[in-house]
């Protein structure tokens, strides 16, 4: 069974916060987990980014992989874009 750290999506709409979270490859994003490793809430501008570090070093002892978007906000170098549907739309039309 492999095991990853990863992302997953919690909060309302339009306003996600994130659980860093251990769990199977095979479990959906939001599905099963093993072990809630810490948080991350994007909406806060000093530092939303909560983690326990003994149980992330304890997971990838064990040969937990991480994901690159885990281990970029662990770096401090992810950036959170908002998503935006219509963006695409809007910028074709701008350079009309």
């Amino acid at each position: 069974m492999s095991v990853t750290i990863r992302l997953a999506r919690v909060g309302k709409k339009n306003a996600p916060t994130y659980k860093i979270v251990a769990s199977t490859t095979r479990d959906k994003r939001n599905g099963k987990y093993l072990s809630i490793i810490g948080n991350y809430n994007p909406a806060l501008k000093t530092n939303g980014l909560n983690v326990n570090k003994d149980k992330l070093k304890e997971w990838q002892d064990k040969g937990a992989m991480t994901t690159k978007a885990v281990v970029d906000l662990l770096a401090g170098n992810y950036s959170y874009i908002k998503y935006e549907p219509n963006k695409k739309v809007e910028e074709a039309k701008a350079q009309e």
